[in-house]
């Protein structure tokens, strides 16, 4: 994410001198270590490597404020249960110097956010990424956070939340795709209500919270949307990145029923359809939003067959 696109949208503005005089302020021990922008940045967070082995997250507003703490809490209970690195705060800074949010630091984890270049095998990734989150929905709910505005919702009924946005978003693409079939999709996953045991969900399963390191998931990032709940969203991937043998194997590797599928289309025809109208910008890695309605559409008719 462009540094200018985000100040433009309203972000707090970051830079890595703000960050400096935080580390020297707050967790002096680091701050010989030079403070540098990351490549590549998300839409929550400004991220700053602090030398070679740290990073600094900083949340670029106050609607992203709350997944601090929940991180710090909860991250480091979930690692020990995963097959593959997450990141576990090493340190929460509190608000300071103008600063207005709680900012934490990790550990450095290497690897190449996934994309065609890194994923030579996308149906060894999406095994990879089945079992990850697999092993994640064992992990002991208890105290766990529910859905709520610290992560958007991602966990709840998103036909509760985004249902009528969905369908206005479907209206509005009338006579580019099959409105009545895309509406068919919400309605199947309205109608699969889910009734538990609630489940640990990432919430942004995107190729981009993906690292790769010779070709397979080396790590999963960016648990801000995480909850305890319903775990259809995180299946968006299936569209979104994977398709024919990739999507097969991911599916094969889930614990999910066919009620959770029908959720997780929901979910799928939701953000694309949402995408499209309002012309948003896409991931040039991922499939076309056309193309995610066109696949959960078919997927769904599918099953009525």
């Amino acid at each position: 994410m462009k540094r200018n696109d985000k100040l433009k949208a309203g972000k707090f503005d970051v830079d890595a001198a703000l960050v400096g005089t935080l580390i020297a302020r707050q967790l002096p021990q680091w701050a010989h270590l030079p403070v540098t922008p990351v490549e590549q940045d998300g839409w929550d967070n400004w991220t700053f490597r602090l030398g070679d082995r740290l990073k600094v997250r900083l949340p670029s507003d106050h609607g992203y404020a709350e997944q601090t703490e929940k991180e710090a809490r909860w991250l480091p209970l979930l690692a020990p249960h995963l097959p593959v690195a997450i990141p576990v705060p090493l340190a929460v800074g509190a608000p300071d110097a103008g600063y207005p949010w709680h900012w934490s630091v990790y550990e450095w984890l290497d690897g190449t956010p996934a994309d065609s270049a890194s994923v030579p095998n996308r149906t060894a990734l999406a095994r990879d990424v089945a079992g990850f989150l697999a092993s994640l929905q064992r992990i002991d709910t208890a105290g766990g956070p529910p859905p709520g505005t610290h992560n958007f919702f991602r966990g709840a009924s998103v036909t509760a939340i985004y249902g009528e946005e969905a369908r206005r978003s479907v209206d509005a693409l009338k006579g580019s795709i099959d409105t009545q079939a895309a509406h068919a999709v919400l309605d199947a996953a309205e109608a699969a209500a889910w009734s538990g045991p609630e489940r640990w969900v990432h919430g942004d399963i995107a190729i981009g919270n993906l690292l790769i390191r010779d070709g397979r998931l080396s790590a999963v990032i960016d648990f801000g949307c995480s909850a305890t709940g319903d775990p259809a969203c995180d299946l968006v991937i299936a569209w979104l990145f994977f398709s024919g043998a990739s999507r097969a194997a991911f599916r094969d590797g889930l614990p999910a029923d066919a009620g959770m599928w029908a959720r997780a289309r929901g979910w799928a025809m939701w953000k694309a359809a949402l995408v499209l109208a309002s012309g948003s910008p896409t991931n040039p890695e991922e499939n076309p939003p056309a193309e995610v309605i066109a696949a959960v559409i078919a997927e769904h008719q599918a099953t009525r067959a």
